[in-house]
């Protein structure tokens, strides 16, 4: 079994020069990316799809970084802000309408705790899967082997090292579940203050309160 084959069954591998070709691949089209003008958003709408291959109306804010990029499959309408990298060894699923706030990071890669085997340049990639409708906060990270279920979100500065279920606010260093989302929150913006009859009427007319 080549080391390729072997990073992407999960198992220990070797970052060998086909590796370093794909990512060399990936270098190429990030340097496109990351020095656009930040006003050309069909054009970087363009180098994401590049990117990223599939994908419908996905965004990624400049700067970006990735290892490999065809590791990482997103759904609709997904968002990026400032700053993000996703260290793509394995693969990373993200669902429809999900949102990443500036400088989030997902982490795919480890190494082998023991120095000695460390050294060996033996590491290991494991997936990370994130839900529909997911907002990520400011300066999260996301683990490797961690799954994010459906409707969650992931307050500012969290470090995501375990699972998180769906419907939940979760936040925190290790992240951990705070509460539930529920109608009630409906009407929320920030905290207990509430959208205004203006905004929430026009939500509304769009059939977004279902």
């Amino acid at each position: 079994m080549n080391q390729t084959d072997r990073r992407d069954k999960g198992l220990a591998y070797i970052a060998d020069e086909t590796a370093l070709a794909e990512m060399m691949r990936c270098r190429k089209i990030l340097q496109k990316l990351n020095f656009m003008d930040r006003s050309d958003l069909s054009g970087i709408a363009a180098v994401v799809e590049e990117l990223l291959g599939k994908s419908e109306n996905a965004f990624l804010n400049p700067p970006f970084y990735c290892d490999y990029g065809f590791h990482i499959e997103v759904g609709k309408n997904f968002f990026a802000n400032y700053n993000c990298t996703i260290i793509d060894v394995a693969k990373v699923k993200i669902g429809d309408n999900c949102m990443l706030a500036p400088n989030v990071s997902i982490y795919t890669a480890g190494h082998p705790i023991y120095p000695a085997t460390r050294n060996s340049s033996y590491e290991y990639g494991k997936p990370v899967t994130i839900g529909d409708n997911v907002w990520i906060g400011g300066n999260a990270v996301i683990c490797p082997g961690v799954c994010i279920g459906n409707n969650v979100v992931i307050g500012a500065g969290s470090v995501v090292t375990k699972d998180i279920p769906d419907w939940c606010v979760a936040a925190g260093n290790p992240c951990r579940v705070i509460r539930r989302i529920t109608d009630a929150d409906k009407r929320k913006l920030f905290k207990s203050e509430e959208m205004d009859e203006e905004a929430w009427q026009d939500i509304v007319n769009r059939g977004f309160a279902e």
